[in-house]
């Protein structure tokens, strides 16, 4: 009796005293955030003081009115501030921090080690003219509703003031650029003067400034013109005998994987995935080609070749699309027809409350993508997402004909999908709610187009598109420009892919059309691994879903999932799984 009562004593005093212990824990970790917490906080506020461009980009208005000169002290500054935050983040023990923390901690470091990276070993500021652009930012003051016209007017014009010396620097700084980086420096430059001819002028009639203001503000904005058209002449007759190739190199594009996509695999190990689930397509898409063969092509023979049977079947489909002068209209129609599908089948919850307007890209944005998205930082929950589509005014027919196929009937769905909803769109409004401000700021790329690549499956897979061997043959199609985006980007910046193996890639065995691939060719040859970002992404998400599926059985919801998943704000996949998993641990424990 009394060996039990020992035994059952000792039990109760171990309990305890664990018990204790992990009270214990729990304070300091407690403590431990809330020091971080701190940290976070001034982290950030030092942040826009030196890059106060990127604030104003995240709706941060303090510093709007200030410009950087690109020179050798901005860069200096960048690099004190970097090694300073690194020395910071020394001081706090990683394991003592909440798993939240943990991934902010690691999403800083990544970034300011990327700062650093960026300055001492890529050097673009070096090669690449088209990094020296102001237009965008001035056109985001004019068109925000952030504020009054006439604050948002003088902090432009006081911003303005610094446009000469921005690109005096920018002269200092450019050796030896790449042809194709100098050649979209002039076009993008010159394309944004209407911003400061025309739209500054017409937003400043519409105020009550005095005559005498009004005509400094005139005389500043001719000053920014004449620096623009002055930068984009000097680059037309720079002597660049030994101009830099646009390729990365095997060591500066692996390091810069790295650093921008934050993925569980390495860069060759997405290669080696990409080329795998190339094949894959191929074989599901001749299956779709058989089915149709019939449908569409009955007095035709179907060619040995399974690649150009495909090729004959997406030709023939892709006959079917809107014409050139009402292809942004029919974007704008689509919209609503996805809200009520996603309402409908319960996938996730749209906010009505978060404006999407869709508008004709801005001549300072042309060049690289032919759709995007413009989101508002976590500082303008409130603002306007534009949804930006390129024109086609101006094109030969054979040329809007050639996009236009591209983007027939069945993949102008797939791509409103991908830009709109519920993909970039409604993932960046999620992240603008997310309460880590570090995870909406430092935005992953590859979480991001991953999801917007991930949703095209997933809205096919509840039922879009009635289940039409059409639709599934162009997702296929789509899926297979996002496998491909991966291979071209690595194959040209690492092993030296040529533009006719390039286009053969794209146009024989991802069957776009000869315009979309020139356009991709152009793109892959003014950023590097950029085209990364969707494939891996997408491979992450996609395969995290289907454990947890087969973790959970029936259990397993799949809206709770994706707002689950969103609500980590952009964070890199491999530390949203981490959050996940932890969090189910924990509520299972």
């Amino acid at each position: 009796m009394k060996k039990i009562a020992f035994s059952i004593c000792l039990c109760v005093a171990l309990v305890s005293c664990g018990g204790d212990k992990q009270n214990a824990d729990t304070k300091n970790t407690q403590n431990k955030d809330a020091q971080f917490d701190q940290y976070k906080k001034n982290f950030v506020e030092e942040l826009w003081k030196v890059y106060p461009g990127w604030a104003s980009s995240q709706g941060y208005h303090k510093y709007d009115s200030v410009l950087v000169v690109p020179d050798e002290a901005s860069r200096a500054k960048e690099m004190a501030f970097a090694k300073a935050n690194l020395d910071s983040l020394k001081s706090y023990d990683l394991s003592s921090l909440s798993d939240n923390n943990k991934t902010d901690y690691r999403m800083i470091g990544n970034q300011l080690n990327s700062i650093s990276w960026s300055i001492t070993d890529l050097k673009s500021f070096e090669w690449n003219p088209s990094e020296y652009n102001v237009s965008g930012a001035f056109a985001e003051m004019l068109n925000g509703d952030y504020d009054a016209a006439d604050v948002r007017l003088r902090n432009f014009y006081l911003k303005m003031a610094n446009i000469p010396a921005f690109y005096e620097a920018a002269k200092k700084n450019i050796k030896n650029p790449t042809v194709e980086h100098t050649q979209l420096a002039i076009d993008q430059n010159l394309g944004g003067i209407s911003v400061f001819e025309t739209d500054f002028q017409e937003a400043l009639n519409k105020t009550k400034f005095g005559e005498h203001e009004k005509q400094a503000m005139e005389a500043t904005a001719k000053q920014a013109v004449d620096a623009i058209k002055g930068y984009a002449e000097w680059l037309k007759k720079l002597d660049n005998k030994t101009p830099r190739s646009f390729r990365l190199g095997k060591e500066l594009y692996a390091k810069k994987f790295e650093y921008d996509i934050q993925s569980g695999y390495t860069v060759d190990e997405i290669y080696q995935k990409a080329l795998k689930h190339k094949n894959y397509l191929h074989q599901k898409m001749y299956g779709l080609t058989e089915k149709l063969w019939h449908k569409y092509l009955s007095g035709t023979h179907i060619p040995d070749d399974s690649l150009k049977a495909i090729r004959m079947m997406i030709d023939k489909i892709s006959e079917k699309h809107v014409q050139a002068d009402s292809f942004q209209a029919a974007i704008t129609q689509q919209i609503p027809v996805l809200i009520d599908f996603i309402k409908k089948k319960d996938l996730i919850y749209i906010d009505p409350s978060k404006p999407l307007v869709v508008r004709k890209e801005p001549d300072y944005m042309a060049g690289v993508a032919g759709a995007s998205i413009s989101a508002p930082g976590p500082y303008d929950k409130g603002g306007k997402t534009f949804y930006n589509v390129g024109s086609l005014s101006g094109w030969d027919k054979a040329k809007a004909e050639s996009y236009l196929r591209e983007y027939n009937y069945y993949i102008l769905q797939i791509l409103n999908i991908h830009e709109a909803i519920p993909g970039h769109y409604t993932q960046l409004v999620y992240s603008n709610q997310s309460p880590s401000l570090i995870k909406s700021l430092f935005g992953n790329n590859a979480m991001i187009e991953g999801w917007a690549v991930y949703t095209e499956r997933m809205m096919l897979e509840s039922g879009y598109g009635d289940n039409a061997d059409e639709m599934w043959l162009m997702y296929y199609k789509w899926n297979l420009r996002s496998t491909c985006n991966t291979i071209l980007d690595y194959s040209v910046h690492t092993k030296d892919m040529s533009k006719e193996d390039a286009m053969h890639l794209l146009v024989d065995e991802a069957f776009q059309q000869k315009t979309e691939a020139e356009n991709k060719w152009r793109r892959v040859s003014v950023t590097q691994v950029q085209l990364c970002c969707y494939y891996t992404g997408y491979t992450e998400i996609y395969d995290f879903r289907e454990e947890l599926k087969k973790q959970m059985g029936d259990k397993f919801d799949l809206k709770k999932f994706h707002e689950k998943f969103l609500s980590y704000g952009s964070a890199p996949v491999k530390y949203i799984k981490e959050l996940m998993l932890s969090e189910m641990n924990t509520s299972t424990n």
